[in-house]
């Protein structure tokens, strides 16, 4: 059994990084980390010649990726919602396992994880931002017919936290999302492993993926 698992972030070493990283150490199975950033691809083209042969046609990156998930067991997506929706490039990774779709289902059944992180909170009065992130990646997984065995939700850090005019920028997302009196030294740069509610979810998330592939394979 082998899982996969992916970070749509760019950040190094980021929260979500070390959250999907979590999810796949906490099945005890033999897994793979991939970073999307250190992949260079581009979003499908709807072009259809793939339905056929389950090969996309665009030479990029994107084939050895689809290729690690076909042969893999399982799916961990790890992503975060810039303007409120999924990253562009998990999204454009996720369109790109189209080709996996025709004919023979190639992702039917297999357990799916989703980890997602946002820098507004997940309390009120704030919206259900991450919310909107997971519910892109479980519609791909439905889609297909995954089973889609739970989320993880992460309080991550607001990009104007780390651009150095966070206090001042009149359009600075510190403000935007904590008020107008909010600075960066108040708001902080939170951390996964800091929350640990939502790092007993990243475990418990891989032990329902290790369960769900001894479940299939005693069948």
């Amino acid at each position: 059994m082998k899982i996969i698992g992916v970070s749509g972030s760019p950040s190094p070493n980021s929260n979500t990084d070390r959250a999907v990283k979590a999810v796949l150490e906490s099945t005890g199975m033999e897994t793979e980390f991939i970073k999307l950033s250190h992949y260079k691809y581009e979003p499908c083209r709807a072009c259809l010649k793939c339905t056929s042969t389950n090969v996309c046609v665009i030479k990029d990156d994107a084939n050895e990726l689809v290729q690690k998930v076909k042969d893999a067991d399982a799916l961990v997506v790890g992503g975060f919602v810039p303007y409120s929706s999924l990253d562009g490039r998990t999204k454009s990774f996720l369109e790109r396992l189209y080709c996996l779709r025709h004919q023979k289902g190639l992702m039917r059944g297999k357990p799916g994880g989703i980890v997602i992180t946002s820098a507004v909170p997940q309390q009120e009065p704030y919206p259900p931002i991450a919310e909107v992130g997971v519910a892109a990646v479980k519609a791909y997984m439905n889609a297909e017919g995954m089973n889609v065995v739970g989320d993880v939700k992460i309080f991550g850090t607001a990009t104007c936290a780390k651009c150095g005019y966070g206090n001042e920028c009149e359009l600075s997302g510190i403000k935007g999302i904590f008020g107008p009196d909010a600075t960066v030294e108040g708001v902080g740069c939170p951390r996964f492993e800091d929350q640990p509610e939502t790092l007993k979810a990243a475990q418990e998330l891989g032990e329902k993926i290790a369960q769900e592939l001894r479940k299939d394979s005693d069948e």
